[in-house]
């Protein structure tokens, strides 16, 4: 497991970073003064061992020797500075002679004083060459202006070199502590979130993860994960039982460049201690807009979800053991207004009792259907019915409440539209629309409902010029149990059920629902069925 932030190791400056070690740095400067001799030779620039190249040249193995059989991290740290300031100084000795070697090959050495010890040891490097190159070529040359002149140019191309290589590296270590400390200030933020966070790479490799999802990891993946999206492990569908798929695992999809939002799976082999978790997903672009990873964030949902569980399993046990003795009492009801001797008073009294009656029937039949279909599809049974007819009944049927509330019905329907559809949940769109808009509009009022079609679609579109509603509830106006402040203001009947219920019958129908609306001007319900 890794933190955020952390992942594979740059490859960049791997060069720089093996040449560190002194020995290293040794054999590479020997190699490198061979093939300078290597090349003078071949070219005919012959000379003894009993002069400044030929000393040289003995000494080079020997402090080859001495770079790769001293335990330099066992040493002070500066002792190092005698390998370089000695490389100096064979290359200075190098040139004591008419077959002299390459003075520039001072620069290696000024190099790794720069990288390893900054502007210290690019003044280290710059003394060096002075003592072991200017001043001895001064004296061996005999004041010859031109050679004089070369060998200060090479010990100022030197002390150059060293400089730039100190201030590159400082500034290298200023931007890596910043980094680093950045890098540190948000694994702690990361791991302080109680969000599980996951990168991937576009490759579906983990990249990183904080601590809260190291603990998810933990529960679903007992014997160890390999890094890679789409393992499979102890992750389970909605529903806490279905085992996922490795094409329905969140980091899978997310790979696959798909981008989502409330994907809910448990996670745990123990159904005792198994965790609810709540997946959204963002693709991450390169500069070019190319797919280069994605982040991942799981939310703990477990409480949310067993209070779902709890509460629909609540709401059916009291639905059904409310909708017998409501049925009881709505017979007998009904035997009593059909009933000859029973006053006409008294009967208008027992049409308001079967009325609210019948309400709270459809209330709790709703609440039941509600409860038991637990999320999954309305189930719908199809026969060839006219649609209009449909629509007319139930304008008809609400016209007596929506005179009583001093609300004007107007209808707009063609003679006939025969469609294959389940009649009585088309009834039942209806009618929710149609009790919303006369229950939210002001007396003086009108309700306005419009069917027509096209040679693929049948529309229907219910405008009130009522209240209106709010664009934030907008969004959330078909969720189950949802009402508006507004409506909970004023008191209005309602549990929250219908617009959910109707939204689902639509879509069953494989139709879609839709609503325009401005607060204090009224809004506009559509329904869209395919024919």
């Amino acid at each position: 497991m890794v933190g955020l932030g952390e992942g594979r190791a740059p490859a960049r400056g791997w060069t720089l970073a093996w040449l560190a070690d002194p020995g290293r740095f040794q054999l590479v400067f020997t190699a490198l003064y061979v093939i300078d001799v290597g090349v003078r030779v071949t070219f005919g620039s012959w000379f003894g061992l009993v002069c400044g190249p030929g000393f040289a040249l003995m000494s080079v193995p020997l402090l080859l020797v001495v770079g790769l059989a001293v335990p330099w991290d066992r040493l002070a740290p500066r002792m190092a500075l005698v390998l370089p300031v000695a490389d100096i100084a064979i290359i200075g000795v190098s040139r004591l002679a008419p077959e002299g070697g390459n003075g520039l090959l001072a620069v290696f050495p000024a190099l790794w004083l720069g990288r390893q010890w900054g502007r210290f040891g690019a003044v280290v490097a710059g003394a060096a060459t002075v003592l072991f190159l200017v001043v001895p070529g001064a004296i061996y040359t005999d004041g010859d202006a031109v050679l004089l002149v070369r060998t200060l140019f090479i010990a100022l191309v030197v002390l150059v070199t060293a400089l730039v290589i100190a201030d590159g590296m400082d500034q290298v270590r200023v931007q890596a502590g910043t980094i680093e400390h950045q890098r540190r200030v948000s694994q702690a933020i990361f791991d302080t979130v109680d969000v599980g966070l996951l990168l991937l790479d576009r490759d579906g490799q983990y990249v990183g993860m904080n601590r809260r999802h190291q603990e998810f990891m933990a529960l679903g993946y007992p014997d160890g994960h390999a890094g890679r999206a789409g393992q499979l492990g102890y992750v389970f569908d909605e529903d806490g039982r279905t085992p996922m798929l490795r094409e329905q695992m969140p980091a899978y999809r997310a790979t696959a460049g798909e981008e989502f939002d409330d994907l809910r799976m448990w996670i745990g082999a123990d159904p005792a201690s198994r965790r609810a978790l709540s997946v959204s997903a963002r693709v991450v672009r390169s500069d070019s807009g190319a797919f280069a990873g994605a982040a991942l964030g799981y939310t703990d949902v477990t409480d949310f979800m067993r209070a779902l569980r709890v509460k629909d399993e609540f709401i059916a046990l009291v639905s059904h053991e409310l909708r017998t003795p409501l049925t009881s009492i709505v017979g007998y009801v009904q035997i009593l207004e059909e009933d000859g001797a029973v006053p006409a008073h008294a009967v208008d009294q027992l049409r308001v009792v079967h009325r609210n009656a019948e309400r709270l029937r459809r209330l709790i039949g709703d609440l039941l259907d509600t409860a038991q279909r637990d999320g999954s599809p309305m189930p719908i049974n199809r026969s060839s019915a006219d649609l209009s007819a449909i629509v007319v009944e139930s304008v008809e049927a609400a016209r007596p409440v929506a005179d009583s509330a001093g609300v004007e019905l107007v209808l707009s329907a063609t003679d006939e539209l025969r469609l294959s559809l389940d009649a009585q949940r088309i009834a039942q769109v209806v009618d929710n629309l149609l009790s919303n808009a006369i229950k939210y509009t002001e007396p003086g009022g009108h309700v306005t409902v419009q069917l027509g079609s096209d040679e693929r679609w049948v529309d229907l579109q219910v405008a009130d010029t009522g209240i209106g509603i709010d664009p934030d509830d907008c969004l959330r106006l078909f969720t189950r149990f949802f009402r508006t402040e507004d409506a909970a203001r004023r008191a209005v009947a309602g549990a929250g059920l219908g617009l959910s219920i109707t939204k689902d019958i639509v879509e069953s129908h494989g139709g879609r629902i839709t609503v325009e609306s401005e607060v204090g001007r009224g809004s506009v319900f559509r329904v869209r069925l395919p024919r």
